[in-house]
């Protein structure tokens, strides 16, 4: 066995051209397949970590029928799901929420606005929002009177940090909602949709200006293991009323981009499906080409005694070797421009930036540097080169040593 790897290795840098051309093929097969499935998993992936981290959580909990009807009228009391958080070791924390609208004025300039209220210690381990501060400061305590405004909104109103924003709304059960809220802060968003309408008040002067003292509307479930966010959301369910409680994961409150995801997905597989048969008939066609080449050789090594068994594993070795060399050379090529792109994204406009931004996500491509990805392609075309090298191995056992000497 040793002495035969020797001998496929000489053999394959015999002709260094046909090991360049093979090789070659089977360099820009992974090459190309990284760089579609890195492009893809990364802007998805991106899409997924803004709608999370920006605002949605993995998942939330509501009162029963709140997703269909977001009014402050479906708030709720919060004790029964945080005493059954406890016991799930995955549940982080549950994140409370007071989410409702209002008219914020400003001078003469007024605007409707997404009112979240906020307890600022939890949110600032779910969303980091306090990172994404641009101008003025976070909420320096539990119960602060202030209000951080996003900045296309503050751009709107003409609003600074240190002035005083105006907010008129309706409350719980139908009461009049008013009240003034010092600017502590500035915040950017990535999300072009969230950034030119959501202000941030503190929970407790939330329940104050809506009149739900006791009540939230909104819980996030912070979890320690996203991957599994559908089980533990499958035993929030089992552990709540459902006449009660709503528990709901990303995936279902934002159906629209999970079947995106998958569209693009199947889309993105035909196209590398294409790619592969492309890439097959050229690894092929040398394959026929080193047969034909080496059709004297083989006849002459099976006329010296050389097993069918033996020259079929050569050649098997041989073809292993160039699709191993093939392989390692693409994900090599492929690394330095995929990290490059995940560090500095495609961004996109006119028609489809509007696109992502209606799903309020920002409109780039990043690259996902994932070493699956890299790994699976590579491994995709390594299995394609074992079934080609079949094929010679066929034509060797059939091959009649004295008429491939005379040929």
């Amino acid at each position: 066995m040793h002495n035969l790897v020797k001998l496929a290795g000489r053999n394959i840098w015999r002709n260094k051209r046909r090991t360049f051309i093979t090789s070659a093929s089977i360099l820009f097969a992974v090459f190309f397949s990284i760089a579609v499935t890195s492009i893809q998993k990364g802007t998805w992936d991106h899409m997924v970590d803004s709608i999370v981290h920006y605002h949605f959580g993995y998942a939330q909990i509501h009162k029963a029928g709140y997703w269909e009807d977001k009014t402050i009228d479906n708030a709720f009391d919060a004790a029964r799901p945080l005493e059954i958080s406890e016991g799930f070791a995955e549940v982080r924390q549950l994140v409370p929420r007071i989410e409702s609208f209002a008219l914020a004025s400003y001078g003469t300039r007024t605007k409707a606005a997404m009112v979240v209220g906020i307890d600022p210690e939890k949110e600032r381990t779910l969303t980091r929002i306090d990172t994404r501060i641009g101008t003025g400061s976070y909420f320096a305590q539990r119960d602060d009177d202030g209000a951080i405004l996003a900045a296309g909104l503050a751009e709107y109103l003409k609003l600074n940090v240190g002035d005083t924003l105006v907010m008129i709304s309706q409350g719980y059960h139908g009461i009049n909602a008013a009240g003034k809220f010092p600017v502590r802060g500035i915040v950017h968003f990535g999300s072009p949709e969230l950034n030119k309408q959501l202000l941030y008040i503190t929970l407790e002067k939330a329940k104050w200006f809506y009149g739900t003292e006791g009540l939230i509307t909104t819980l996030i479930v912070d979890t320690d293991a996203p991957d599994a966010i559908q089980k533990t959301v499958a035993n929030l369910r089992q552990e709540l009323n459902p006449e009660e409680y709503e528990v709901m994961d990303y995936k279902e409150m934002m159906p629209e981009l999970i079947q995106a995801r998958e569209v693009d997905t199947a889309g993105s597989y035909i196209i590398l499906i294409v790619l592969y048969v492309i890439i097959a008939f050229g690894i092929f066609g040398t394959i026929l080409m080193m047969l034909k080449e080496r059709e004297y050789e083989f006849g002459l090594l099976k006329a010296i005694g050389m097993r069918t068994g033996q020259l079929n594993l050569m050649v098997w070795l041989e073809t292993i070797l160039l699709g191993f060399i093939g392989s390692i050379a693409g994900m090599l090529v492929a690394l330095p421009l995929v990290y490059y792109f995940h560090i500095n994204p495609i961004r996109l406009s006119g028609q489809m930036a509007e696109a992502y931004e209606k799903f309020g996500v920002e409109p780039l491509l990043p690259a996902a540097v994932d070493p699956s990805l890299f790994i699976s392609q590579a491994i995709v075309i390594f299995g394609m080169i074992t079934v080609l090298s079949f094929y010679p191995m066929l034509k060797i056992g059939a091959l009649k040593p004295v008429s491939a000497m005379r040929s």
